[in-house]
């Protein structure tokens, strides 16, 4: 009998990650639930079921990384699927604050470099990280997936039209942080094209979650869903592209 394949989700105790994990195992995957804080990566765990496993993993911490990526090659030998999902928006915006008004704070010429580099830490150096650290594991995969859960607000393309909707919040914080991510994609796809591994940035979509105070409009499993499509894709399937659900092509 073939071992199931094997997927580490990162943020996966709340929000999106933890429907993308929920749903990775639906999927017949045996999920590692990767969460800073262990406590909140164990509840999540239990709740999603028995083939989910917590694992302590913060993307700013160099020690973290390592250990999980020793865990898992202790625990399995090799790893599947890759969800880079960990990312937060901000460190300072106030209670009650609204995106809006949290952009006027992060201007280019008013935002701090302390809360830019805080953002960038998580949502773009500790991809790379995590990146660096797995992929040997993931190597060891007869067809390895990468996805990393981007936003449509990081898009160049959209923002430089004057009639997109968000581009009043574009920023140096979280929005290009995301923009940065959709580079380190792309050069991701191109490293690993060669070897088959496919690597593709998806935009969950203005939901509901924790990272924007759950303003979003719809709900987490609605995010999950392009994650998830683009975690099985085929031999056949594209690498480097950026999607929201059901594939439709977001510009970069």
């Amino acid at each position: 009998m073939q071992d199931p394949p094997i997927a580490l989700v990162t943020g996966a105790n709340q929000g999106i990650g933890y429907e993308i994990a929920r749903d990775l195992v639906r999927h017949g995957y045996t999920v590692l639930v990767g969460s800073r804080n262990a406590e909140r990566g164990e509840t999540a765990a239990r709740e999603i079921g028995p083939s989910a496993h917590a694992l302590q993993l913060d993307v700013t911490d160099h020690a973290s990384i390592s250990a999980a990526a020793q865990r898992i090659a202790h625990a399995f030998g090799r790893l599947d699927v890759l969800v880079q999902n960990a990312a937060i928006s901000n460190t300072r915006r106030l209670p009650g604050q609204s995106v809006e008004d949290y952009a006027k704070t992060t201007r280019p010429s008013n935002v701090s470099i302390d809360e830019m580099r805080a953002v960038w830490n998580t949502n773009v150096f500790g991809v790379l990280a995590v990146y660096q650290a797995m992929l040997p594991l993931l190597r060891k995969s007869g067809a390895a997936r990468i996805v990393n859960v981007s936003s449509g607000v990081g898009s160049l393309a959209a923002n430089s039209d004057p009639a997109f909707a968000w581009r009043g919040i574009f920023g140096p914080v979280y929005p290009a942080s995301k923009t940065a991510l959709n580079a380190l994609t792309v050069a991701m796809a191109i490293e690993l094209e060669p070897e088959g591994i496919k690597v593709n940035a998806v935009s969950p979509g203005f939901t509901r979650t924790n990272l924007n105070g759950y303003t979003g409009t719809d709900p987490v499993e609605a995010g999950a869903r392009e994650a998830v499509r683009v975690a099985l894709l085929g031999a056949d399937g594209p690498t480097g592209t950026f999607t929201c659900w059901e594939n439709e092509t977001i510009p970069w």
